[in-house]
């Protein structure tokens, strides 16, 4: 019994706060203080919004033929998207007469053709740590997005704790904002319900396929990437960004976070991960839990 305990403790301790508290001392060299929100970030908001704008928009290109019932709804931007799809098909050398018919990609084709590398999940080369992130193919260079934490946004005064009995997915930000990134349980049943709850018409105000083990948004696998440790050194750490009332309605489908309570007035916060050194194919993300900045 007390093996099986054991085993339980390994596997859980890379993503639970109070051990991490506990060893704060062994790795205050690691921990990262912020004094102001505007300072210590790794890369700019700017910089974190094209990545993200660029990523979508290819998405949404790739995905052309199924996303009708929004244009219909959006002429003014139908023939842009067109312009972009002529020009991807030419640089893919797939030529067709019907400009709706295209050669598809998954998720994950889509990120290494847009920018550069893949990433997936696969077993943690840290000892009982469970699931892991790894870059799958290409190379991924410094101060780099290279994935994002899903998952429902909970502001201070929200209710979470039934959501956060046992969950390791709990992140906390700099200003006591929650994201719960458990697809599993009642987690899983909140965002989802809230999902639905936002959604306009043919308009999805956020990504639920993270959920699934095919997310279509391939960057949503931020909440597997596990702690560093002593022989496992950070290679990413966590950035605060809220994302702006005016990114594109129709790219909204691929973000990967939602707001538990309904308010039109409050940013959707999201957290991504950007790389601190070069990272090469095949090598597992590792961050620093007490690494985040805003």
């Amino acid at each position: 019994m007390l093996r099986g305990l054991r085993r339980r403790w390994d596997s859980y301790k890379y993503r639970f706060v109070p051990w991490l508290a506990l060893n704060l001392r062994r790795k205050r060299r690691t921990l990262r203080y912020v004094p102001e929100s505007s300072q210590d970030k790794i890369i700019s908001d700017e910089d974190v919004f094209e990545t993200l704008l660029k990523i979508f928009k290819a998405l949404f290109i790739n995905d052309f033929s199924r996303q009708a019932h929004i244009l219909a709804f959006l002429p003014e931007i139908k023939d842009k998207y067109l312009e972009l799809l002529t020009v991807e098909q030419k640089l893919s050398k797939v030529h067709s007469c019907n400009p709706l018919s295209q050669h598809v990609f998954s998720p994950e084709e889509v990120l290494f053709n847009t920018l550069g590398f893949m990433v997936s999940r696969d077993r943690s080369s840290l000892v009982s740590a469970g699931t892991g992130v790894f870059v799958t193919k290409g190379f991924v260079r410094k101060g780099t997005v290279v994935s994002m934490y899903p998952g429902t946004v909970y502001r201070k005064h929200e209710p979470i704790f039934f959501q956060s009995l046992g969950n390791p997915f709990i992140f906390r930000c700099i200003d006591g904002v929650l994201i719960d990134g458990n697809d599993k349980g009642l987690s899983r049943s909140v965002y989802r319900s809230c999902c639905r709850r936002d959604q306009l018409g043919p308009f999805q105000m956020s990504d639920e396929s993270w959920l699934t083990a095919a997310p279509q948004n391939p960057l949503a696998v931020g909440q597997y990437v596990n702690n560093c440790s002593h022989e496992k050194a950070a290679n990413v750490c966590y950035q605060e960004f809220d994302v702006p009332a005016y990114f594109p309605v129709e790219l909204k489908q691929y973000l990967p976070n939602i707001v538990y309570s309904h308010d039109r007035e409050s940013l959707l916060r999201c957290i991504v991960l950007v790389t601190l050194r070069d990272i090469k194919q095949g090598e597992e993300l590792f961050s620093n839990y007490y690494t985040v900045v805003s």
